[in-house]
């Protein structure tokens, strides 16, 4: 019997937060593999901001994802056909999976990357802080702003899959973190369980009043990822000199909106701002040696939330905006097989 994959293709591009009509369920009947191509059995999918900014039509370092086409994803997966030298079944697969049960490539498609059937450490942890997110914050906090031991770094965003890892990174560094995150519970979550010096709960009255509290000399460096009145409150605090690394704006990303205009202070504080991407880097497995290094070794906490099913990914999504989530947000698609 021929296999039946279940794919999310996008109908229409969304307004505001993901909903389910933006998307079509479409069941297709694999073909027979041939020669060179590799099935995979997709286990996990990364739920990241971009794919929010794929769904729309504007400008991009990727091409949007067009109407009609399976919604382009992150994930990881296992072989269970291979007409490939260079693939065995059984290989765990990481790369551009897509929203579906099964990926089929040929093994001279560039972007993914072959581990070892047993990684030795959990395949959620493999997507979030030793995978994509882990990797970003480690070359936003060693190449892009490093910290030195004694500076104060702010982090928002700080209980998310890249700012918890940015800021655990930051206290391995011998820095003062602080970080920013919607809730009392993440704040305590952040100070408690990852160690951060100080929490700023951005959703409480007073909030910009605890953020001066919480740095008195200043903040040497911003690990950016919402854009908006919290980079603007965080850069009006930066000492002279300061370095920001801009990850993301996930605070517009559901929206049409731009940005706030912080030149001024800029200009006036003489910040050092570099905005990056991953792509940037191509060391990744300097990276993840590290990341996996400090695991072990408990100086790094990798915290995950998982949900289940593909049919709900448009919903799921939307916790990286609601904040119902802690880590790395991931969704099962499959049982390893």
């Amino acid at each position: 019997m021929s296999t039946i994959n279940r794919q999310l293709r996008l109908k229409t591009r969304p307004e505001g937060l993901v909903q389910r009509e933006n998307f079509d369920l479409v069941e297709q009947s694999l073909d027979e593999l041939k020669d060179g191509e590799v099935q995979v059995r997709v286990l996990y999918i990364s739920m990241d901001p971009t794919n929010r900014v794929w769904m729309r039509d504007i400008p991009q370092y990727m091409p949007p994802v067009a109407i009609g086409e399976v919604m382009r994803g992150l994930g990881i997966g296992r072989v269970v056909k291979s007409r490939s030298s260079r693939y065995s079944e059984g290989d765990l697969v990481q790369g551009i999976t897509g929203w579906q049960d099964f990926l089929v490539f040929h093994d001279s498609a560039k972007g993914y990357v072959r581990l070892p059937a047993d990684p030795g450490i959990p395949l959620p942890t493999l997507l979030g802080a030793c995978g994509m997110s882990g990797v970003t914050a480690y070359y936003g906090m060693t190449d892009i702003a490093p910290v030195q031991a004694g500076e104060t770094m702010v982090v928002s965003a700080a209980a998310g899959s890249v700012g918890s890892i940015a800021g655990q990174i930051g206290k391995i560094m011998g820095a003062r973190v602080v970080g920013i995150a919607g809730g009392a519970d993440k704040c305590r979550y952040l100070v408690d369980e990852l160690g951060f010096d100080a929490a700023v709960d951005y959703k409480a009255e007073g909030w910009k009043q605890v953020l001066k509290e919480a740095t008195p000399d200043g903040i040497h460096v911003n690990f950016e990822n919402v854009g908006g009145e919290i980079m603007a409150s965080v850069l009006s605090r930066m000492v002279i000199g300061g370095r920001v690394a801009l990850c993301g704006l996930i605070s517009g990303y559901n929206s049409d909106g731009r940005p706030g205009d912080n030149f001024g202070v800029i200009v006036m504080k003489r910040l050092i701002v570099r905005g990056f991407l991953i792509l940037d880097y191509t060391k990744t497995k300097e990276a993840v040696h590290a990341l996996a290094g400090w695991i072990r070794e408990g100086k790094l906490k990798a915290e995950e939330t998982v949900a289940d099913g593909l049919e709900n990914a448009p919903v799921v999504l939307n916790r990286l905006f609601d904040g119902s989530h802690k880590g790395k947000l991931l969704l099962k698609v499959a049982s390893d097989v």
